[in-house]
């Protein structure tokens, strides 16, 4: 890739000081604005008191579960602690993928490549610290918490060790942070718990600036890339959308409630209401990756074999 000047821009470098100090894109500096005034408190922006669920809140009755109850995995009378195990779960994997935001953020400070990226990155650096101490805390008032799950830790892994500037872009902007959106709208319009319902609400706006950051950096960018470099980024894509979809066979808890593993992950991989769940998900990402011109016809067939793809455009 080139500078506008006919320089060659460095793709590999871990860490790129920026000796221009004049503003180099507008959009940039613009959202990066918007990022400085609509910054909030974990502390004091939101109501912590206002009753975090238990297990036998009345509340869970009514939650809206991606997943047809099937009586042969979960007994009836196991239905409530299904769904407060997913509900654990669910928040427990928004906890660890906004550390891995954090981390990744931190990097794209060193490597951007102009000094209104480095901007807003560090900006975003600061909403995932936000987003990591507010989640925390509420986990902490569930009482009930997973671990990573296997798909996302090896998914943060790669972004975070990668050390080309726009694949670190593409994994957590435009992957990672879309599939972070979608999960944080829905969980606002599900929950029947008021603090995650603020707290995901407010959670999803500084994410929705974020997935336009990835967009605004790589746009441009990515016209420009060579035939093998064009095709590393659709290997990428796939990979992260295999990944990624393999977090919703909710492994972990079958695991917790004794369900057969197997049965479990089955079931969850066929269920037509995860299945649709899934492709709702997916859907900002196989958006955002057609703007970006790497929704290519064997992308497009690999999301389309793990049922991922809605109707979107190829670019």
């Amino acid at each position: 890739m080139t500078e506008a000047d006919g320089r060659e821009r460095p793709r590999d470098a871990e860490t790129r000081f920026v000796w221009d100090y004049a503003q180099s894109d507008g959009r940039l500096r613009a959202l990066y604005e918007r990022g400085k005034a609509a910054q909030w408190n974990a502390t004091t922006d939101i109501d912590w008191t206002a009753g975090v669920g238990t297990p036998g809140h009345v509340g869970l009755l009514g939650l809206n579960l991606p997943l047809e109850r099937n009586t042969s995995l979960v007994p009836p009378e196991r239905w409530a602690t299904f769904q407060w195990e997913f509900h654990s779960w669910m928040t427990s994997q928004f906890l660890h993928g906004e550390q891995g935001a954090l981390l990744a953020a931190g990097r794209l400070v060193a490597m951007a490549p102009d000094l209104d990226a480095k901007f807003y990155a560090a900006a975003q650096a600061a909403d995932e610290a936000r987003h990591v101490e507010a989640y925390a805390r509420y986990v902490e008032l569930l009482g009930n918490s997973y671990p990573v799950n296997p798909a996302l830790k090896r998914m943060l892994d790669t972004v975070v060790a990668e050390s080309r500037w726009d694949i670190v872009f593409l994994g957590m902007q435009i992957i990672v942070e879309g599939l972070a959106l979608a999960a944080f709208r829905l969980e606002y319009t599900r929950s029947f718990d008021p603090v995650i319902a603020q707290l995901t609400r407010l959670v999803a706006k500084d994410e929705a600036r974020h997935v336009a950051f990835g967009l605004l950096a790589l746009r441009e960018v990515y016209g420009e890339l060579t035939s093998r470099e064009k095709t590393e980024r659709e290997e990428f894509v796939k990979e992260a959308a295999l990944l990624m979809s393999r977090r919703f066979r909710l492994a972990e808890i079958w695991q917790r409630l004794d369900v057969d593993v197997q049965a479990g992950a089955n079931y969850a991989l066929r269920d037509q209401k995860m299945i649709d769940f899934r492709r709702l998900m997916f859907t900002k990402v196989a958006t955002s990756v057609a703007k970006v011109g790497l929704l290519t016809p064997g992308v497009r067939a690999h999301l389309e074999q793990l049922h991922l793809l809605r109707a979107v455009p190829s670019g």
